[in-house]
């Protein structure tokens, strides 16, 4: 006698390749997610590391005016402080903990149908 698992290939080939094409879509859509979040946040890296080098570049200026007109005036802090508050948001962004489990559906899937195996060879066992 063969096992369960042999003669459903053998007799529903179709079947097998439904299953497959189905795992082959759901890696897929898992990937795609995992994705998105690795982007997101590359791209709030790079907006942070501009906007850091934007500040630098605006609090230089500051200094340059104000040792240059003798006088200090508020924008001088302000439009600086400005490119320093979005560097720490995306900075933020792109270090926090990642909020995805990736590919948890894939694991409870393939674990189901590796319980389901192991109960057709039990079953089959006897």
């Amino acid at each position: 006698m063969l096992h369960p698992i042999f003669s459903t290939v053998l007799g529903h080939p179709d079947l097998v390749a439904e299953h497959l094409a189905n795992y082959a879509a759901l890696v897929r859509q898992e990937s795609a997610e995992a994705g998105r979040g690795l982007v997101a946040r590359i791209v709030a890296g790079v907006l942070a590391a501009a906007s850091v080098m934007l500040a630098l570049g605006l609090i230089g200026v500051a200094v340059l005016l104000g040792v240059l007109h003798g006088s200090f005036h508020w924008v001088l802090v302000a439009v600086p402080a400005v490119a320093v508050v979005i560097a720490a948001i995306c900075g933020w962004y792109a270090t926090r903990p990642s909020q995805s489990y990736g590919f948890d559906d894939l694991r409870a899937q393939l674990e189901a149908d590796l319980q389901a195996l192991r109960t057709a060879g039990a079953d089959h066992g006897r």
